[in-house]
């Protein structure tokens, strides 16, 4: 059995200097009218007719077709060296305009509005931190009168232990300390 029969494809003469547009059309007949396979949606084409076909497909494209492929691409290549250039003509001026922007008047408020808003900052800086000392110079004065007031305390509380005691130990001795004040928390 040979390959013509498993096919079973009609014989088509071959493919003289004819219009890309018949062969593709054959070639399409060709795909159309093959024979499925059993129990299968794929079909068997002659892979010598497609490949024929085809080859008969390229050799008929038009040279002015690869012209305009090569032009294209001569173009595109111009274009991205033309974008090059420009680009670094772009950098260039960005570059000399700046450098000219510099030394004008602008730049000269710009910097003496900047070096103002830089003393108003500092000077509110300073003034935050005389804030921040008398503040905390108030807290610790306070405390120095709290342990000021602890410190007397204790001294008199040590004074009292140490002066011996007329009454006998105990009940009175207690009694007395609380009188005096010793203990303040437990006064109202």
């Amino acid at each position: 059995m040979s390959d013509s029969d498993l096919f079973d494809i009609d014989e088509e003469p071959p493919v003289e200097e004819v219009g890309i547009e018949s062969i593709l059309h054959q070639l399409l007949d060709l795909i159309s009218n093959a024979k499925s396979m059993p129990l299968s949606s794929s079909v068997m084409v002659s892979r010598d007719e497609v490949t024929s076909l085809l080859q008969s497909a390229l050799e008929s494209l038009p040279d002015e077709l690869r012209q305009a492929r090569w032009l294209l691409r001569e173009r595109e290549e111009f274009m991205a060296e033309r974008s090059r250039e420009a680009e670094a003509l772009m950098n260039e001026v960005r570059a000399q305009a700046e450098h000219m922007v510099q030394r004008t008047e602008i730049v000269r408020q710009a910097n003496a509005v900047a070096q103002r808003i830089l003393d108003d900052a500092n000077e509110e800086a300073r003034a935050l931190r005389h804030q921040a000392e008398d503040f905390v110079d108030t807290k610790l004065a306070g405390m120095e009168i709290v342990l000021d007031r602890l410190t007397r305390t204790v001294q008199a509380g040590r004074a009292k232990l140490a002066a011996p005691s007329i009454e006998a130990p105990g009940v009175g001795e207690a009694a007395g300390l609380e009188e005096d004040g010793f203990f303040d928390q437990d006064q109202s």
